[in-house]
């Protein structure tokens, strides 16, 4: 069995590693290095994105963009990125008033928790993370077919 085979999952493996792996390289110069960065949601750039854009990018090269398995992975393209990019910023203002909640009222603080306010991602990080995944798909597919 041909490694050549696999390329088509390889490729997006590789940027979504490549990409969350570049966000806590970025978070920590922001923040100060922390191991739990590793794992951060939300922030620049989109791994999520860069993810599905590059496993759009290597389905379409490989299977053609007029196949059936394309227009899937589009459609979960989609919905993966309306998620981080609308439905998880209301969660993030969801734990913003819920964490005021708790601020103004008497209660013990220990009981409830401070919920993460950052959940979701801002435009931009999603255009950053989809031109990750599309540029360096098309970069890493080349690269890997040469070999």
């Amino acid at each position: 069995m041909d490694w050549k085979n696999y390329i088509v999952i390889i490729v997006p493996i590789t940027i979504g590693l490549f990409t969350q792996a570049l966000k806590f390289f970025l978070y920590s110069l922001k923040h100060g290095f922390k191991w739990e960065y590793a794992f951060t949601h939300g922030h620049m750039p989109s791994a999520h994105t860069a993810f599905v854009v590059s496993t759009l990018t290597s389905i379409g090269y490989f299977e053609g963009t007029n196949s059936g398995v394309f227009a899937l992975a589009f459609i979960f393209a989609f919905i993966i990125i309306d998620d981080a990019v609308r439905l998880r910023v209301f969660l993030g203002d969801q734990g913003r008033y819920l964490n005021m909640l708790v601020d103004q009222l008497p209660v013990n603080k220990k009981k409830f928790p401070r919920l993460k306010e950052r959940i979701g991602h801002r435009i931009p990080e999603v255009i950053i993370g989809g031109a990750i995944g599309l540029i360096f798909s098309f970069a890493l597919i080349k690269l890997l077919e040469s070999l």
